[in-house]
Formats: structure tokens, sequence, C-alpha cells
């Protein structure tokens, strides 16, 4: 039997042999001795392996799973294995799973879409998200036609890997490639330093003073120097390259590869023969500058994916469980389910999202809402997962665990947000897939006719054109901008739910709000009862009570909330008619509760109520032939909502104010707050039609609203918002939730939303005139390859720059 593999010195994972960081341990006995682990993953894979009697695995193995498996042992069934996908799949439909991937191997925009491209065409595949800036894939797919391990099979038989997204791990393996890569930047930087010492005498020799033999010294010193260069520090671009023609497509690393390739074979050979031009200078400080742009662009990429990454590193490593009502264990917060009671201790973060059930306190949901006042909990009250417990001890019945809860949910939208695309990144990508392919043809066509004009600057001039194009300027401009600014939304508590929702939202001409929840308090007061005099008020009350029973309408709210002395009728056979009113059986007779128009179609004539402030809103209750009575409510201006209009009325958009509530109350309320454009009494039907007109006069429209009726109108809007304490199927049909309810985070979004456009535009604009101009220059020969090497790392530099600006203006 072959030796177990044994533990490192220093501390290292034993399942995938990257290093332990400090926090949370992780061990599993395997082979009869305790083994550590980097993270809760590499744990449950471990667990799965020995569970499923594939333990002998770790005695054959000749190195961590990171570094090779042998070929009887596929690691892909793994992350089909229920236990281990408690970690990283969320159950998302009856049949529908979602992970995110995090993939290695990616060296430029156009090797993601490669990846993207082939996981859409997989049959069972609904959905893939991927987001250049975070080298992270969001996949849904079909359990009954496709597995997980398949998904990840298909990105590696393209030479690329994948495996479920930990923050923790992925920090490790950053650290690890940073290393790598600052070790290549420096073999290529004194490389490139000596050689340009050797060719400095040949630049400065005028005269002719310099010997034959002293020159041919020189190239060959040069020549030995490069070769390492080329070894080492040129992998990532040769290994892209090849992976690239293995796929049988062309990648922006192919000419670069092809230019390197080409300048050094050209210069060995006049090495060689003692004849001709040598450009070793030209290769090595090439390859410098690539290298040094894309460091700088990774530390970009790195700060964009931070902005992401607290909302997956919000849930604590362990929680404490409670037994038989008073022992408490400490276990993984993994392992939690729903219906496990839970303490929490002051200081400590809510493991997952449930109930109180004892203890009264506060806790901080800033993770979520952005707002770091403390938020009251008391018995009954719901928890969120991620947030954390400020001051008394609390305990709590599960409601979600894992990748359930509402913080993991927020997460997902929030990474499939950022790998969105606009329409205006759409067509960059198509530009840049193509100007590889014109590269080559230039190059070719730059390469005969050079030949034609002067043999000896063929070569070089077709090198230049290889060297200077820049399709990477194209595919960074767009991923870090809108990674910056999704997280920069979500920090201030507001989740960005459609890629495309930043340059819609750049681009509106109108608002239409509505008005309960979005303008005025989401829970109107209930004011006075007037009775027909066939009931008393509290009976009334009581009989509209029982009525509204599951009811999530702010009015119905409101009424359910008042205190009544009487008990409640018995009502049956319920009737939900979308926003007009319920009607249901009482003693065999229907009784209707709703608006005017509703509760008149079976009361009869209408009743002359008292008169009442106009800046009421009214429920009608009746009978058939019979009005009961009338319920009168007042919501107050939230203290936003003037500052929101003011500020939206200044950049010259048209505010209009739709609400479903009485017109003599919308028109209220839009003389309060200045609106020209009111209309109330609408419909939900109605209100998708007013929007629609606009739409047809050429606007573009920003709906903003959080009631179960504004589902439809914000679909149909451009963009939209959703108040966090709205109702779901508006959060669902928005492209914007405010968790916090602040409007101010409309204004905000909007800000960040023209700010992203903004650089977005001056990126695209910068990289195409950069290649506008650039490319004829090398092909005329205005510029050698030094030039070439020069412009194009500067022309991604400038994006990334300009990029790393606009994510510190919207920090």
């Amino acid at each position: 039997m072959a030796e177990p593999a044994r533990i490192r010195s220093t501390p290292s994972c034993f399942h995938c042999g990257l290093p332990v960081p400090l926090g949370p341990s992780y061990n599993l006995t395997i082979l009869g001795e305790p083994r550590e682990m980097c993270c809760a993953g590499c744990e449950a894979v471990a667990r799965t392996i020995v569970e499923s009697g594939f333990e002998a695995y770790y005695t054959s193995r000749d190195a961590p799973s990171g570094e090779g498996l042998p070929a009887d042992l596929p690691p892909l069934t793994l992350y089909d294995d229920p236990l281990a996908q408690r970690q990283f799949v969320a159950t998302v439909g009856v049949y529908t799973r979602q992970a995110l991937l995090a993939l290695d191997g990616i060296r430029c925009a156009a090797c993601l879409w490669l990846n993207e491209r082939a996981l859409r065409q997989l049959p069972g595949v609904n959905e893939v998200s991927m987001n250049y800036a975070t080298r992270r894939a969001q996949v849904t797919w079909d359990t009954r036609v496709i597995t997980l391990g398949q998904v990840i099979a298909t990105v590696r038989k393209l030479g690329y890997d994948a495996y479920p997204f930990d923050p923790g791990k992925q920090r490790l393996q950053q650290g690890k490639e940073q290393r790598t890569a600052l070790w290549r930047l420096f073999v290529a930087g004194f490389g490139a330093m000596q050689v340009m010492m050797y060719a400095v005498p040949r630049y400065l020799d005028d005269t002719d003073t310099l010997s034959a033999d002293a020159d041919q010294v020189l190239r060959w010193a040069s020549l030995v120097l490069t070769i390492p260069v080329l070894l080492f520090a040129c992998g990532p671009f040769f290994s892209s390259a090849l992976a690239d023609l293995r796929a049988r497509r062309l990648g922006m690393d192919a000419p670069i590869s092809l230019g390197i390739l080409a300048g050094f074979a050209a210069s060995a050979w006049a090495t060689v023969t003692s004849s001709g031009e040598v450009y070793f200078d030209s290769i090595t400080m090439l390859v410098f500058l690539l290298l040094a742009a894309r460091m700088l662009e990774a530390s970009a990429r790195r700060k964009a994916a931070g902005s992401l990454d607290r909302l997956s590193r919000w849930m604590p490593a362990f929680a404490l469980r409670l037994k038989d009502g008073a022992l408490a264990e400490k276990v993984s917060a993994h392992e939690l389910a729903p219906g496990d009671r839970v303490l929490v201790a002051p200081g400590e973060t809510v493991p997952a999202d449930g109930v109180v059930l004892e203890g009264e306190g506060s806790t901080d949901e800033s993770l979520l809402t952005g707002e770091s006042r403390p938020v009251p909990k008391q018995p009954g009250a719901s928890v969120i997962g991620g947030s954390v417990n400020v001051s008394q001890p609390l305990t709590m019945r599960v409601t979600a665990a894992g990748l359930e809860t509402q913080a993991a949910a927020i997460g997902r939208l929030v990474e499939r947000a950022a790998a969105g695309k606009p329409r205006l990144i759409q067509a960059a990508d198509r530009v840049a897939q193509s100007l590889t392919w014109i590269v080559l043809a230039v190059t070719v066509a730059t390469l005969a006719g050079w030949l034609l004009v002067d043999p000896s600057r063929a070569v070089w001039a077709a090198i230049a054109v290889l060297m200077v194009t820049c399709p990477c300027a194209l595919g960074l401009a767009a991923p870090i901008v809108l990674t910056s600014s999704t997280g920069a939304l979500a920090r201030r508590g507001i989740v960005m739910t459609r890629g495309g929702s930043l340059e819609s939202l750049s681009a509106i001409t109108d608002v239409v709000f509505d008005k309960t929840g979005t303008l005025t308090e989401a829970r109107p007061r209930l004011g006075d009862i007037a009775t027909a005099g066939l009931m008393q008020a509290p009976e009334c009350l009581s009989l509209a009570q029982a009525l509204e029973t599951g009811s999530h309408h702010p009015l119905a709210r409101s009424l359910s909330a008042a205190e009544c002395a009487c008990p409640p009728p018995t009502i049956t056979h319920p009737v939900h008619f979308h926003g007009r009113g319920i009607e249901a059986m009482l003693d065999g007779q229907p009784v209707r509760i709703g608006t005017l128009q509703f509760v008149g179609e079976l009361a009869g004539e209408p009743h002359q109520w008292p008169i009442s402030a106009i800046s009421e809103s009214h429920v009608f209750l009746g009978q058939v032939g019979r009005w009961l009575a009338r319920f009168s409510f007042d919501a107050g201006l939230l203290p936003e909502a003037e500052p929101l209009v003011k500020a939206l009325g200044a950049e010259g958009l048209a505010l209009h104010l739709l609400s479903g509530d009485a017109p003599s109350v919308v028109s209220t309320v839009a003389s309060q707050l200045g609106l020209s454009r009111s209309i109330g009494g609408a419909t939900p039907e109605a209100k998708v039609a007013y929007v629609k007109a606009l739409q047809a006069a050429g606007r573009r429209v920003a709906m903003i609203g959080d009631g179960l009726n504004d589902a439809p109108v914000l679909a149909q809007a451009d963009v939209s918002f959703a108040m966090g304490q709205g109702a779901a199927l508006a959060q669902q049909r928005a492209d914007f939730v405010i968790l916090s309810g602040k409007l101010q985070g409309v204004s905000e979004a909007r800000r960040i939303a023209r700010l992203a456009m903004a650089a977005i535009r001056q990126n695209f604009a910068w990289a195409l005139a950069y290649n506008a101009l650039a490319l004829p220059a090398a092909v005329f020969g205005l510029i050698g390859p030094w030039e070439a090497a020069i412009g194009m790392a500067g022309s991604s530099l400038v994006v990334v720059l300009n990029s790393a600006r606009l994510a510190a203006a919207v920090r």
C-alpha cells in the first residue's frame, strides 16, 4: 500500500494544498489521523470522499488535489454530492439549481466570452452570467438534464478551470497568483534593463566606432538575457494563446504571442547570421510593460471584486445551536436547518434568517440596508442572517439557512447584475472579437506591402502591427466600472438586479411615482370611521378586519393593526379583485370592502357621507343594497420625498404621480410636492397604459413603487425601483431594490449610473480612437516595435486608471 500523503511542515490544506488561513479551523480524520483543511468547502468534499468509500484516494495521489488528481477518481462527481452542494448550490426552483463558480486561467475578455458561449450551448443550462472583473460565473441549470460536474467538465475541456467560489480560498489563490505575477514582472524588468544597457551603445554609435566583434558580443548577450523572459515571464501570453488554438479560436493574446515570437526569431536569426537589426530590447520592454499593465488591471479588478464580497462573507463560521431547550452545541453555520433554535450572543453575527423566540435587543442590519442604526428586536420579530446583535442575547428559530437566506439571495442578484452587459458593452464585445482577425489580416497585408517596398523593414513593420493594436482596452472598458458601481450601490443598501439597469437609468427622461409607501408613509393611519347607521363602528371594523385577513395592501394592514373590541365574524369564500377590493360571504349574503365604485356595484345608490379632510384616503364597506361604513386614512409625506422631487426636477426630468388612490388625495399630494402631472384612481392596467403611452412618444421611463399592484408597471418601465419594505412581487419585477426604504437611494443610484456610463463611454472612446490612429501608423512604418509596445501597454493603462478613478468617486 502506498504511503499516505504527508502533512507539510508549514500549515497547508490536506485536500487542496493551499495554505490554511488564520481563523476558524476545519479538521477531519483521514487515514486514521486528524487532517487540517483550509475551508468548509474542502472539508465537505473530503468528508464526501471518505464517506463514499474512496479514502484510499489520499494514499494514491502524488500531490494535493490542487496539483493533480489520479485518473481513476474524477473529482467532478464530488460536486454533485448533495451533502457537498449544501455549501455552494442554491435551490431556485423544483429542479433548478444555481451556483457561483470561480474561474481560473482567464486572461482576457475573449477567454470569458469563449467559456460563456460554451456553457450557454449545453442542454439544461438555463442561464450563465460571467464577470470579467471578478473572474466568476453564475450558472443556473436543470438537474433533470445536466449536473454541475458536467458544467465544470466543459470549462476544463476548454483549457480553463472552475470550482465553487469560496471567498477565503480565492483570497489565498489570488495571493499566490500575485506573487507569481511579481516574479514574472521582476524577470521581465531585470531582463529589459540589462538588454537596454547592451542596446544603448549601438543606438549612440553614430560614427561607427563600435567594432563588429563588440557589436556581436552585445547581440549574443542580449539573446541570452531575453531567453528567460520568453520562457518564464511570457508564460501567461503563450499558455493563453495555446489554449485558444486548441479551442480553434483566436483571443487577444494570440497576436501578442505571435509578435513576441516573430520578433525574437528575427532577432535571433540576425544574431546568428551577423546581419540585420535586432530588437531584443523592444521585446523585453514590451513584455515588461504588458505585465505591468496587467498587474495594475488585476489590482483594479480585485478592488472592484472586493466591493461585492461583503455579501459573500457574511456567514459566521460557527453557531450555537440549542439542544433540549438549554444545552448549546457549537456547530458549523452551514449545518443549520429550518426549525433549529440558535443562541446569538451580543457582538455575534446572526448565522441565518429567523424569528426571535426569547430576549429583547437590537441588531445592526447595515450589511443589507446600508443603515447602521440599530433595529429593535423583540419576540416575534424577524432577524436577518448577516446582521449583528449589538445588545442582549437573543434566542431565535431558524427559518432559512445558508444559501437560502435573504443575504445570500441578494448576493446572487448583485453578482448577476455585475456580470450583466448593457447594449453598449455588447456592441463593444462584438468589435473586440472582430479586431483580432482584422489585426492578423492587416499584418499579412503589411508584410506583403513592405516586402515590395523595403524588405529590410517588412518583418519589423508586421511585428509593430501585431504589437500596437489593443483589443484588451476594449475588453477592460466596462467590467471594472460595472463591478465597482454595483458594489458601491450594494454598500448603500441598493440592490441592482439586472445588468443593463445602469445604462437605462442614466438615460431616463421621465420618472413616475406611486404614492402610498413611496412618497407617503407605507402604512397610513386609520382615522375616523363613518357608519351608515346599520352597524356600530366597532362591528364595522371587526368585519373589515375579517375581510382583509391575509391582504398585504398598506390600507389593509392599517385596518388589521387597529384595536377592536368586537370578535371577528365568520366569513367564507373570499375573492380578491385586483386593484378594487375583496368580496366574501357573510351569513349567506355577499359583502364587499374596497373602492367606492367596487362597493357601490353591490350597495347601490351612493350614501351621503360626512365631509372629511381632502387629504384622506377612503375604504368602503357594504352589503347588497346597503352601505355599512367608510374608513378614512391619512398618510403623511415622507421627509425625503420633497428633496428627491426637487433634485430630479433640477436635472430636467419630467415627473409624474400615478396612484390608485382617490383623485382628490393624489392631487393634494402632487400640489404639496410641486408635481404638475398627476392621475388618481388608476388601476394597475391604467398605470401600464400610461407608461406605454410615454414610451410610445419616445420617452424613457423610470417607475418607483412598492405595492403588489405596482408589479406590472414596474416590469413595463424602462427601469424601475422598489422599496425594501414593499411587496415581494414588486421587488421581483424591479431593476433596483432599495433595502433601506429611503428615497435618497434613487438619487444615489442615478448619480452612480451617470458616472459609470460616462466612464464607460470615455474608455470606449479612448480605446477606439487609439486603435484607429495606432494601426495605420504601424502599417505605414511611422512607429516601430518599441513604440508599439509602449502604446499598447499605455492604452490598457489609461482605461484601467480611468476605471479606478470612477471606483474612487463612487466609494
